[in-house]
């Protein structure tokens, strides 16, 4: 079965389009009209090994936060569909990220029970025209979007750059992990029998 799904989702702020595959080899378009975002998913898709286009037009005239969230929104979605009913994955994903001097963690379950602990400190208020404080944003729409209990925390880092990209890398890392198949895995990794 290949594991692929494609979203789209158009409101008063944004219209957004994401395909991805999760058995890739790390391919990816992406366009929101933010350079910092677009190279942070590029570096996402290509560590998590998915093939992933998003195509983003949103209201940047006013500031990038629709545009980033609606992102994080519209990919969280395009995970949980192209996951189906989750036979086989592993379930768990954990990835430390050592990017220079910064040292990113994050560990993950696809649990279907969303939740966000995000313990960065960006030393930096932007990036470019990215707004570093919409990081977390991101990762909380992707997480409730897609059902993932997620963990992000910072270890050490100074560069602004250096962590924002660790946590990407870290990221697709932790669920490339997670959505792996195990042959030996009958049904669901739950006891409950499903997810």
């Amino acid at each position: 079965m290949i594991r692929t799904a494609e979203v789209k989702r158009q409101t008063g702020e944004t219209t957004i389009t994401a395909s991805l595959t999760i058995d890739g080899t790390g391919r990816s378009e992406i366009t929101t009209g933010i350079g910092f975002f677009d190279h942070m998913l590029i570096l996402f898709a290509k560590h998590g090994l998915f093939d992933l286009n998003i195509a983003a037009i949103g209201d940047l005239h006013i500031d990038g936060h629709h545009t980033v969230e609606d992102t994080g929104i519209v990919l969280g979605q395009t995970l949980l569909k192209a996951l189906g009913d989750k036979q086989g994955i592993k379930r768990y994903g954990t990835a430390f990220v050592p990017m220079d001097e910064s040292l990113v963690m994050v560990s993950l379950d696809i649990s279907g029970r969303p939740f966000l602990a995000f313990d960065v400190e960006i030393p930096s208020a932007r990036i470019g025209t990215f707004d570093s404080e919409l990081l977390e944003e991101f990762l909380r729409a992707l997480a409730v979007h897609s059902g993932l209990t997620l963990h992000v925390r910072l270890i050490a880092g100074k560069n602004a750059h250096h962590i924002v990209e660790g946590v990407f890398k870290a990221l697709g890392r932790a669920l490339d992990e997670a959505t792996s198949q195990d042959k030996r895995i009958v049904g669901v990794m739950s006891t409950k029998g499903s997810l």
